[in-house]
């Protein structure tokens, strides 16, 4: 029986293009009921440097709408809304030793929680890459 441990995620070949993403720039990778949270190359790249991650904890539940993850860069500190509702399975373990990852590989390594999804029906408004790629530089054209 696989238990689907971090080693094991740590394998995985996302690409841009299957993830669904908020208007407040976090990704949402699905599997089954199970989906991961994380932050576009785009708000990673206008944060700048992130030096600390305050994340909810495993069994924690997470709102859609409300406040999930707090994120800490060279410049600033950003909240961050969460796209989906549900309880917390398991935080990325990298992140506290080196939020950095965050940077350096926003859409595999660097992320966030991986929930149990409460109401799939909240992915329904959510973006794919290309509408998101539209909605970020639709006034930068």
């Amino acid at each position: 029986m696989n238990d689907n441990t971090y080693s094991d995620r740590k394998k995985w070949n996302m690409t841009e293009k299957e993830i669904k993403v908020s208007e407040q720039h976090v990704w949402v990778s699905i599997e089954d009921r199970h989906v991961h949270l994380g932050l576009t190359n785009y708000i990673q790249g206008a944060l700048g440097a992130v030096i600390s991650v305050e994340l909810p904890d495993v069994g924690d539940p997470i709102e859609a709408g409300e406040i999930f993850a707090e994120i800490e860069s060279v410049s600033t500190v950003h909240e961050f809304i969460s796209p989906v509702s549900g309880v917390v399975l398991t935080v990325n373990p990298q992140l506290e030793e080196h939020p950095s990852i965050i940077n350096e590989d926003p859409y595999n390594e660097g992320w966030l929680v991986e929930v149990r999804l409460k109401d799939d029906s909240e992915l329904e408004d959510l973006m794919d890459m290309d509408e998101y790629y539209h909605f970020v530089f639709k006034d930068k054209s």
